[in-house]
């Protein structure tokens, strides 16, 4: 009964989350628009605004933002049929030992994150209020730690700042986006305003879809919660093609009209610097509190812990220390790594529940798995490869090629089996 406890209090981060501690869709919702509210989506959003018209632009964002969120809900309908995360679905796809691949590709894209995030709030805190520049490491170290409170406590206190925070952003973000629209002087005037710079569509759509993958594969954290498949899907397509739309949306949108892309400088700009300090933090803590939570659940599967809590504080610690070493400058190189290598992991374990295991995955605690399962980590290297060379949309592409890889390695090799069979029976 004590190791029941546990794993409640951890969030059962080596085992199925029980039905009876199912989560509504509201409150999935919550927690995962919380999540991608994010300003680095913003950011992705201004680059995309600048390069076409109004009607291109839109275009553009609403495909992006649709294909990640089909991405993530197909993720989350698996997590909510299974109860398991993606970092334990990986055991199934990639073997024991294989497994830690994702554990550590995964883990570290979300702690590059969590010190992104906290290194924004303090250089930005800094930059606003006027304080001397030698209190910007303090402060990342202040918020780095503070951050992961939330993330300590676990789901529930996730959902106990959603339920607070996200309420109040789309209020400021709706008086933000009123303001804007008035001084670009309404819809005639935003289809007037033409493109400073280029970019191809194919680049702008692989922008918003690679910028926020990561947390797409990763969401399964919280969609495992889900009472139905139905429920983790529209749970995840809320905040990730609405959310995360509507992130890329204003960034595009500050970016049109006051050559800004962060919502923080648009609102400086229309004279709510108060609110977009409020704004700022807001943003950012419910991302930051689900970016540790996503690095200790990859941890505890990587090092066989139960220990999830001891787990966030020292990713919060490996957090802020990269924020100190100057992750604030590394965000695009980032972003290209998120979009190349990410992707692929999710393709190969959709290809892995639906055609190998019949979406019928077998007890994880009983189920003898190899150390390495040759055929998904085949798949997955073709995948980044495909992704890396591509011209095209690459997280798209490694996407495909790695559960098509997966698939006709398991259609060839079941087919070499039964012929041998054949061979063996007839001689």
């Amino acid at each position: 009964m004590a190791t029941q406890t546990s794993s409640q209090e951890q969030d059962y981060p080596l085992g199925p989350v029980p039905l009876d501690k199912r989560k509504s869709v509201w409150s999935m919702g919550l927690v995962l628009l919380g999540f991608t509210f994010f300003t680095a989506t913003m950011w992705a959003g201004g680059s995309v605004g600048v390069a076409f018209d109004f009607p291109t632009m839109l275009m553009v964002l609403a495909a992006g933002n649709l294909l990640l969120g089909i991405y993530a809900a197909m993720l989350g309908y698996i997590a909510a049929k299974t109860g398991l995360n993606t970092a334990l679905m990986s055991r199934f796809t990639f073997g024991e030992l294989g497994s830690k691949l994702s554990d550590f590709i995964l883990g570290f894209t979300q702690i590059g994150w969590y010190a992104w995030g906290t290194a924004t709030m303090a250089i930005l805190l800094v930059k606003l209020t006027g304080m001397p520049e030698g209190m910007t490491t303090p402060l990342m170290i202040l918020f780095g730690f503070a951050f992961c409170v939330t993330a300590f406590i676990g789901y529930r206190g996730l959902e106990w700042l959603s339920r607070v925070a996200v309420p109040a952003m789309i209020v400021l973000v709706a008086v933000s986006m009123t303001i804007a629209t008035s001084d670009a002087g309404g819809l005639s005037g935003l289809l007037s305003i033409t493109p400073a710079s280029e970019m191809t569509v194919a680049a702008a759509i692989t922008l918003v879809f690679g910028t926020f993958v990561s947390g797409g594969t990763q969401a399964t954290n919280w969609t495992r919660f889900a009472k139905s498949g139905k429920t983790a899907v529209i749970a995840t397509l809320l905040a990730f093609f609405l959310g995360n739309g509507l992130m890329t949306l204003i960034g595009a949108f500050g970016a049109l009209v006051y050559q800004q892309a962060d919502i923080v400088d648009i609102m400086v700009a229309q004279g709510l610097a108060t609110l977009g300090i409020l704004m700022l933090f807001l943003n950012l803590w419910t991302t930051q509190d689900n970016t540790v939570y996503n690095f200790a659940v990859a941890g505890c599967n990587l090092v066989r812990t139960r220990r999830r809590k001891l787990v966030t504080v020292v990713g919060a610690g490996i957090g802020t220390v990269l924020a100190v070493m100057g992750m604030y400058q590394w965000l695009i190189p980032f972003l290209v790594l998120l979009g190349t290598f990410i992707p692929p992991i999710g393709g190969v374990i959709m290809a892995s529940y639906f055609i190998g295991y019949k979406r019928q995955y077998p007890d994880l605690a009983t189920a003898s798995l190899p150390a390495f399962n040759i055929p998904g980590l085949a798949a997955y290297a073709i995948g980044s490869a495909a992704a890396y060379s591509s011209p095209w949309i690459a997280p798209i592409v490694g996407v495909l090629v790695a559960a098509l890889s997966y698939s006709v390695i398991l259609v060839v090799g079941q087919a070499v089996r039964e012929r041998r069979a054949l061979v063996m029976g007839t001689a």
